[in-house]
């Protein structure tokens, strides 16, 4: 039942966002910013496990990995010299390296 609530609430929240980004896509790029999906991640995972140290030890991943997963944006501030293809190919192929560069800080501060 809980897999069937996450499944519906994300599906709800994406397709809302993705609905709005025609007509508005400045607004509709400030939501998907905003930590919509870990305020609902974090909560369900808490309902689901009911593990406060799981669920702390996940918040302090997402904030170190915040910063990292903007990577997948820079190539889009090449848009002179990429098609939108190969700005979110290069975005993505730039993800596994700040994969790594996540897990070495979350091993550094423990």
């Amino acid at each position: 039942m809980v897999f069937v609530l996450n499944t519906l609430v994300s599906a709800l929240v994406i397709a809302g966002v993705a609905l709005v980004s025609r007509k508005y896509p400045v607004p509709a790029g400030f939501l998907v910013a905003l930590p919509i999906a870990t305020m609902l991640v974090l909560p369900l995972a808490y309902l689901q496990h009911r593990d406060t140290a799981s669920v702390f030890e996940l918040a302090k991943s997402i904030l170190v990995a915040l910063p990292i997963t903007v990577l997948f944006f820079a190539p889009f501030l090449m848009r002179d010299r990429l098609s939108f293809w190969g700005a979110y190919a290069l975005g993505c192929a730039l993800l596994p390296i700040g994969y790594f560069v996540h897990r070495a800080l979350m091993r550094a501060i423990g």
